[in-house]
């Protein structure tokens, strides 16, 4: 029998597939636990339109991270750090601080975890810094550090 499966079943499939168990695994376990449903042409057809529909959302999520993408490397943001004597800084620039400034400055949103700096930037200067908006999207981020007046 041809089941659907609507969960992931070990060493079966993974949720939304298609697979072919004995009839009295299918009815006993699969359609008992709700696991999968039976693979009809009306559940077929389900399937598909979810797929479909899957898809479209996914593909409209990788445009607007693209959208978001052109916005923030076509922008900068300046942020100023005290420094002591020599230029030497104190304290340092987190990826909190860089999402807050973002948002003052460009007015933009973006989530803090998805600025991914490999340490906290502690020099004065311009520093390309990487935002990952999508898994297929990374943005350089132009953050320009000041010293503070």
């Amino acid at each position: 029998m041809k089941v659907i499966l609507t969960e992931d079943v070990r060493s079966l499939g993974k949720k939304g597939e298609i697979v072919e168990v004995s009839d009295g695994y299918a009815r006993n376990f699969i359609l008992k636990t709700k696991k999968g449903v039976e693979a009809n042409s009306k559940n077929l057809n389900d399937l598909k339109l979810k797929k479909a529909s899957e898809e479209k959302h996914a593909q409209e999520q990788y445009e607007a991270a693209k959208e978001l993408g052109k916005k923030l490397e076509a922008g900068e943001i300046r942020v100023s750090i005290k420094t002591g004597e020599g230029g030497r800084a104190f304290g340092s620039i987190s990826s909190k601080e860089i999402a807050a400034e973002v948002k003052s400055q460009m007015e933009l949103e973006i989530d803090k975890k998805k600025v991914q700096l490999k340490e906290t930037i502690k020099v004065l200067g311009t520093h390309q810094v990487p935002v990952k908006l999508h898994p297929k999207v990374t943005a350089k981020l132009k953050v320009i550090v000041t010293e503070e007046a």
